[in-house]
């Protein structure tokens, strides 16, 4: 067995082992902290790319922890879905901590450094195991770090604000988990596994024999992942825990954490699930309503936001119902929209969080209406914002416009055009209240904090040139990403 057949359990324990000696280094040898994690992070990040070559070239395939099979040892599923996740998780929190290196010194405490590292290489695990696991027990175990350490990276400020907002998301995430524990044990009971494909197997029999458990057991997933995904109306955790955390951890946070939660969501609907519960039960109905609902409202509370980063993160309510949108319209062309906008998305509303954060760093300027005239006096940040914002309006040649294109083909192509309609809609809503900022920044006058800002750090200005280069790259040649999303929808959807 090569060492290459080891690569999903690398990318998983590397950062779990770094996240607990961090503390140490920051005891000791406190410069170790930053290179060590990104260290971490670019091994995970090229053991995902490989992952992704392994796949396209061989297939994918199972690694049995430990060599002891199901349904007595932990698998997990190195598939498309699965390495497109992993390269998506582990590409954009790479380069989040770039610029975290530098923006966390001005946002923490000294001696919280070394901790925030623990809880940020602890998330990435977490969110790279949901990815590849195929084992719903396990997948469960890592839910629940992800949400103990996304708790941990709003809390670390310990003011007033993000402690209310981190209690608050405590206690609806807990509740989340509550139900998916619930769901789990109520599949386990029917079905006496654990692993995917075993529950799958024994599912259609299950059904048959005990229908109202199988309906109870989808019911509690549903709202479970949904609170933890922040799909509308579950969202009301996310404005305050997103605005008020280190601007790092808004971007990992809106940009991949509730987006990992709606991949497991749609590996355990698609893959466990047998197609013809969706028959019986109206649960993909329930999931397309409730994404309409959310794109509408999330982007009207948007709308009425004076704090830019309180802006962003309703914004992020708006743009998960895209991706739960194509995940519901059951399509090709929308299914692929839908697993697209994952990865569009962290790039744009990481850039977007970490552009709102520089405005911050430089000049302590929260309020959309005290940043005109920043685009003179900031370029590369205001930049950075204008292609985010450009791309979350779905612009053509910026990403979202490629996501967005597919979502709509797929509502079309599926006989819905008034999802189509609410996609078209949602695009001039987001122009209404990004564009103001874009025009406001190049074309008003610098006054007060904006006219004289603190000197940017590089490593702060780098990570916003790659986003936003990565933003045009996948615009104008998506095709580098989409023949993996074309191999994951056709799995996904049997064909």
């Amino acid at each position: 067995m090569n060492a290459a057949h080891h690569l999903p359990v690398l990318a998983i324990v590397l950062p779990l082992v770094f996240a607990y000696l961090m503390p140490l280094f920051d005891r000791w040898r406190r410069g170790w902290c930053t290179p060590a994690a990104l260290g971490v992070l670019a091994v995970s990040f090229v053991a995902s790319l490989a992952m992704a070559w392994q796949v396209m070239t061989g297939g994918p395939y199972y690694y049995q922890m430990g060599n002891w099979p199901p349904p007595w040892g932990i698998e997990l599923n190195i598939d498309y879905l699965a390495v497109f996740t992993a390269i998506t998780m582990t590409g954009v929190s790479l380069v989040v901590l770039v610029y975290a290196s530098k923006d966390l010194l001005h946002e923490l405490k000294p001696h919280l450094l070394g901790w925030y590292y623990t809880l940020y290489l602890l998330l990435v695990a977490s969110m790279v195991g949901m990815a590849l696991t195929n084992d719903i027990f396990n997948l469960f175990v890592f839910v629940e770090i992800c949400a103990i350490a996304a708790c941990g990276i709003i809390s670390i400020k310990s003011n007033k604000e993000c402690l209310e907002a981190s209690f608050k998301y405590l206690i609806l995430s807990t509740l989340g988990s509550g139900c998916l524990l619930l769901a789990i044990a109520l599949l386990y009971m029917v079905t006496g596994h654990l692993n995917f494909t075993y529950i799958a197997q024994a599912l259609p029999e299950a059904m048959r024999l005990y229908p109202y458990n199988i309906l109870a057991a989808l019911a509690l997933l549903l709202v479970g992942m949904g609170v933890k995904a922040a799909l509308f109306p579950l969202h009301v955790w996310l404005p305050d825990a997103h605005s008020s955390a280190p601007s790092p951890s808004s971007a990992v946070l809106s940009g991949l954490v509730i987006k990992i939660y709606a991949v497991s969501l749609l590996r355990v609907l698609y893959q466990v699930f047998p197609a013809d519960i969706f028959e019986v039960t109206p649960v993909l109905n329930i999931l397309l309503w409730m994404s309409t609902l959310a794109i509408i409202a999330g982007s009207m509370f948007a709308i009425v936001q004076e704090d830019i980063k309180k802006m962003l993160a309703y914004s992020s309510v708006a743009q998960i119902g895209y991706v739960f949108m194509g995940f519901a319209i059951v399509d090709f062309f929308a299914l692929t929209g839908g697993i697209l906008h994952v990865f569009n998305h962290a790039m744009m509303k990481a850039m977007l969080f970490m552009a709102a954060g520089a405005f911050i760093y430089s000049t302590g300027v929260r309020h959309l209406s005290g940043l005109k005239g920043i685009g003179h006096t900031m370029p590369v940040p205001a930049v950075a914002f204008a292609i985010g914002a450009l791309a979350m309006v779905g612009i053509p040649l910026t990403n979202g416009f490629i996501s967005k294109w597919y979502l709509v083909l797929g509502a079309l192509h599926d006989g819905q055009p008034f999802f189509a309609a609410v996609i078209l809609l949602s695009s001039l809503l987001n122009g209404i209240y990004y564009l103001p900022i874009i025009v406001n920044a190049f074309f008003s006058e610098p006054q007060g904090r904006v006219a004289a800002p603190l000197p940017l750090p590089r490593q702060m200005q780098v990570p916003l040139i790659i986003l936003g280069l990565g933003c045009l790259l996948f615009g104008i040649a998506p095709s580098l990403i989409l023949g993996l999303i074309y191999r994951a929808s056709e799995a996904l959807l049997g064909l």
